[in-house]
């Protein structure tokens, strides 16, 4: 007979166990005859699965999240109250995964804690960012609005992200076409015509002795070569962990022509964004400062940042201290110290986020104009010089044979 794992209530609290049945309505049925209101029945797939889920199983992916939060905003602004809202996304969810996240929520709440407390005890699956975002929105009464907010929020910075990375993926694929087009015409196309130069006793031409050579050199060190790269990569991961190393990188990056700017771009983009909602929904300057500088994903941009709420903390402006860092675009500065000198400075940043946003984009698209013809040419410049070097191998082959 097969086991269900089982969530009720019974006499205000939240019960599970795991019981076996002939089925899930067999289940249920006999739950509600001992007077327990049944919350969720699942088939327990063995002691694995009981302890995953016990334990609290796997999180959210950001998508989720965002659907989630967007479901929920709508549930609420319907008139649902939240206990009912949440056990309707546990039902309806599409994973099992999912399921349990947000039944644990649900369970949390329905045992007194505020949403955003439940929240916090998934760490995996809400951010800081989103939790504060929450506990800032029912503290204002209005939880729908903010989860509507930060939803599109999410959705802002889901849809920049999509937009550089599906961007970079026709360049990626070029420079992979590239990178073995030359590797397969070095290791596997040259090497058959020492034969025919070793049995006319003819000395092979310079550039092809050369090319030669090199597809030697990457067949006897190429997969030692890209094992030292890998390590390497792993290294300079743990380095950038480290204070010092990450703040020196960091600042490297954002002096590379073209991509320094468009880094800048994202940096200003993220930051306004974040800060203007977390403004929006009354959260303080300071809090907003600081909540706002760990969602940037670079060290010296946060720094700048925190240098500019300790600034603010004293009596001055935030646009003046972000200037002063030379790190953000002039733009968003100029926006920034208008909304301080109207006293609208969340609205000020959402502005400044669309058009940061909108440049990026402009950005990323000029960009990748660029360097799709480039790795062209280049792969054509390549692929012709070892052609090239084959014809002249050939040649020299006929004069001799004349």
């Amino acid at each position: 007979m097969p086991s269900f794992r089982y969530r009720a209530l019974s006499g205000g609290e939240v019960i599970r166990g795991v019981m076996d049945g002939a089925s899930a309505t067999d289940i249920v049925a006999g739950l509600q005859k001992r007077g327990m209101l049944v919350l969720g029945v699942d088939p327990a797939s063995g002691g694995l699965a009981l302890l995953t889920a016990e334990l609290g199983g796997h999180s959210l992916h950001r998508g989720e999240l965002t659907e989630a939060t967007r479901e929920l905003s709508a549930m609420l602004g319907a008139g649902q109250d939240l206990d009912r809202a949440l056990r309707y996304m546990v039902e309806g969810a599409t994973h099992r995964r999912i399921a349990g996240v947000l039944g644990r929520v649900r369970d949390a709440v329905r045992d007194g804690s505020s949403l955003a407390t439940a929240l916090s005890r998934e760490p995996k699956s809400f951010p800081k960012l989103y939790v504060g975002l929450v506990r800032a929105g029912e503290a204002g009464g209005d939880l729908g609005g903010t989860l509507e907010r930060v939803a599109t929020l999410m959705e802002r910075q889901r849809s920049l992200n999509a937009t550089i990375q599906s961007a970079m993926i026709y360049p990626a694929i070029l420079v992979v076409a590239a990178v073995g087009s030359i590797f397969l015409l070095l290791t596997r196309v040259l090497p058959q015509f020492v034969p025919l130069f070793a049995e006319n006793g003819v000395p092979l031409p310079a550039s092809t002795a050369f090319l030669l050579g090199a597809g030697h050199v990457l067949t006897a060190y190429g997969l030692p070569g890209i094992l030292a790269l890998v390590a390497a990569g792993f290294a300079l991961r743990m380095a950038l962990r480290r204070q010092g190393p990450r703040l020196a990188v960091d600042r490297i990056v954002l002096t590379i022509p073209i991509v320094g700017g468009i880094i800048r771009e994202i940096l200003a983009a993220r930051f306004s964004r974040t800060l203007g909602m977390l403004l929006i929904n009354g959260v303080p300057l300071l809090t907003s400062l600081t909540m706002a500088s760990d969602i940037l994903g670079n060290a010296l941009a946060k720094q700048a940042v925190m240098t500019a709420a300790e600034s603010t903390k004293g009596g001055d402006g935030l646009a003046k201290s972000l200037e002063k860092s030379h790190i953000f675009p002039v733009r968003l500065v100029h926006l920034l110290r208008l909304g301080e000198d109207t006293a609208q400075l969340g609205p000020m940043a959402l502005r400044a986020a669309d058009i940061h946003e909108e440049r990026t984009r402009i950005g990323v698209q000029r960009v990748v104009a660029i360097l799709v013809p480039a790795i062209t040419i280049l792969m054509g410049a390549a692929v012709a010089g070892i052609v090239s070097s084959l014809l002249l191998a050939m040649l020299s082959l006929n004069d001799i044979a004349q």
